[in-house]
């Protein structure tokens, strides 16, 4: 089963909603603001795929950190912060077994998800 990760009013975890229906891929969403985020899972998803990778720097919600936290980030304050300010995930992280993957891409997700 593959699992979804993200905001439900995202556009990018929309179109990946859409590309797994649409390719007759099970899946599931998990809704961080409605269903929660669980810590340990997260922080094996930072181990996992580096928390550089999984911080979006890119979102309003990053921007409106203070100087100072944006200049203390390392491993440890990322994960605090991303746990507080989950909508600072980047999105969608996908989950099929053990296997995680960050972002949309289509190429990816033919190749990993095909036959699933």
């Amino acid at each position: 089963m593959t699992t979804v990760y993200g905001i439900k009013n995202c556009d990018t975890i929309k179109k990946t909603l859409k590309w797994l229906t649409n390719n007759d891929i099970e899946h599931t969403f998990h809704d961080y603001r409605k269903d929660g985020l669980n810590a340990d899972w997260l922080e094996s998803v930072v181990n996992e795929l580096g928390w550089e990778n999984v911080l979006n720097k890119r979102g309003t919600t990053y921007r409106q950190l203070s100087d100072e936290q944006k200049s203390a980030l390392n491993a440890e304050t990322a994960l605090a912060l991303l746990i507080e300010y989950p909508a600072m995930i980047k999105r969608p992280i996908i989950q099929t077994g053990s296997d995680l993957m960050l972002g949309y891409n289509e190429t990816v997700l033919t190749e990993k998800l095909n036959g699933n």
